[in-house]
């Protein structure tokens, strides 16, 4: 089998002391809270490490539904519920402003077809095809 970068850098191996059980919430109408109780290599519950709070919503935009995910910082389920509409709001607006910046990094690498060919009877020298903001 051949080796490759990829697989010689990637560790497959589980982490009998990074171990945690799920238990999910819903309110069956906005989004779900995942939390994440530390536990042993024998399924225990790990009392020495903090309980993790994930929140997961699905905001509707003109491209279809698109999820998201995030942390909520919480010491119980309680506070992750009260905290769950802010850490949603700033999810989004991170995921707003990534999106635009993908769409300016993809617009400003538009290569139009035919553009050296332009440039030289323009009498420029040879670009490489792409429209400049």
């Amino acid at each position: 089998m051949r080796s490759t970068a990829m697989n010689q850098s990637t560790d497959l191996n589980m982490k009998s002391d990074e171990l945690y059980r799920e238990e999910i919430y819903s309110d069956l109408r906005l989004g779900t809270i995942r939390m994440l109780i530390p536990v042993n290599e024998h399924g225990e519950e790990d009392v020495t490490r903090a309980r993790r709070f994930v929140g997961q919503a699905q905001v509707m935009t003109p491209a279809g539904p698109m999820p998201i995910s995030f942390d909520l910082d919480a010491k119980d389920l309680a506070e992750a519920v009260r905290g769950f509409g802010a850490a949603a709001e700033q999810a989004l607006q991170e995921t707003a402003r990534e999106l635009e910046e993908y769409r300016r990094k993809a617009a400003s690498g538009i290569v139009v077809p035919g553009a050296e060919d332009v440039s030289r009877l323009a009498g420029g020298e040879l670009g490489g095809g792409l429209i400049k903001p």
